[in-house]
């Protein structure tokens, strides 16, 4: 069992930038991909950013590559989301998620938390 647990969110005005961390729970955090998604309001939820097991491998969605970085401190059982250059379309509630593989989380089955939101104005 993994419980997840976002923070960081809030508002911000476009081209700011906000850091999203959410720390997990049990022993076996460097076994596990860890991703971030996103939903916004009347759509479906979507990948943003994922990252492998060592934090080396990383893959982005094409709407915030160059903009956003994942990272992880595997000592710390923490995995982030610098986002920069902040845009108005961004506003979302940003979820993590925790599965076996970064292949695996399409599925978007694996472990979630509770999710922080994310406010761009205009």
């Amino acid at each position: 069992q993994v419980q997840l647990v976002e923070s960081g969110g809030g508002l911000v005005q476009a081209g700011g930038s906000l850091r999203l961390s959410c720390a997990a729970s049990g022993r076996t955090f460097s076994t596990r991909a860890m991703g971030w998604f996103r939903q916004a309001p009347g759509k479906q939820r979507e990948f943003v950013a994922a990252c492998s097991r060592s934090g080396t491998s990383t893959i982005y969605a094409d709407s915030v590559k160059g903009r956003f970085t994942i990272s992880r401190d595997n000592a710390k059982n923490t995995v982030y989301l610098q986002m920069n250059s902040l845009k108005p379309e961004d506003t979302a509630v940003y979820y993590c998620n925790a599965d076996r593989t970064v292949e695996a989380m399409a599925t978007m089955n694996g472990y979630w938390g509770q999710g922080t939101q994310v406010t761009v104005s205009s």
